[in-house]
């Protein structure tokens, strides 16, 4: 006598569901668009019926914001969390554009390309951009004021300093498309080098240290 036994499918929570659904939609916009998250392609990607996506998401223009926010929410906390690795706002910014930078972020940049022509034509993510960026300008321009009061930085006004990174930021992500590798770094390093103008600190103050070189002997060790 032979019996077989079936794989037991575990009961999610709403919650869990609901995450679980807007983690794929967001995955499939970060590598493919936005025009690509439709109910039966993240039903395929969960392996559920689409009827399960729609129960969450009856108009798939909900969907395609949702995940859009996912994935422009999770940036902002990689690149700008709110409590940063140390106190200081300056090594703060430093880590922001050294990540704002190479084939890493190309993929959040082409997104960012993508909703903004999309939302000219969709209400609902228009909104969502909307908050995103209303989001950005807060946070950049309260890592601003938290080094203008230190006295790590100088600026009259915070939230205009945040803005105009912000715009040279996303005026470089245009060419994520084509890429920055023939750039000189005097362009790919535009952002930063407009913060420490910006913020009265001296030219190189937002770049980084290189990591120093392995040498022999370390590699034996």
């Amino acid at each position: 006598m032979t019996s077989s036994v079936q794989r037991k499918r575990i009961r999610k929570s709403p919650d869990d569901r609901r995450a679980e659904i807007v983690g794929a939609a967001a995955a499939v916009a970060l590598t493919e668009g936005l025009e690509c998250i439709t109910l039966r392609r993240i039903a395929d990607e969960l392996d559920v019926r689409p009827g399960l996506i729609s129960h969450y998401f009856p108009a798939v223009e909900d969907l395609v914001a949702e995940a859009f926010g996912s994935a422009a929410t999770a940036e902002l906390e990689t690149l700008l969390p709110a409590d940063p690795p140390d106190g200081s706002s300056l090594n703060h910014l430093a880590r922001f554009f050294a990540h704002t930078t190479g084939p890493d972020y190309d993929d959040m940049s082409r997104l960012w390309l993508n909703v903004r022509h999309l939302s000219r034509y969709r209400p609902v993510l228009r909104e969502r951009v909307l908050g995103q960026e209303t989001l950005w300008r807060g946070r950049l321009g309260g890592v601003v004021q938290a080094g203008v009061d230190r006295g790590e930085f100088r600026t009259e006004d915070a939230n205009l300093t945040a803005v105009r990174i912000l715009v040279v930021i996303d005026g470089l992500a245009s060419h994520a498309n084509t890429g920055l590798g023939n750039h000189p770094s005097s362009v790919t390093r535009l952002a930063a080098a407009t913060a420490e103008r910006e913020l009265g600190l001296p030219d190189g103050a937002l770049t980084l240290p290189e990591p120093p070189a392995r040498t022999s002997t370390d590699e034996q060790s």
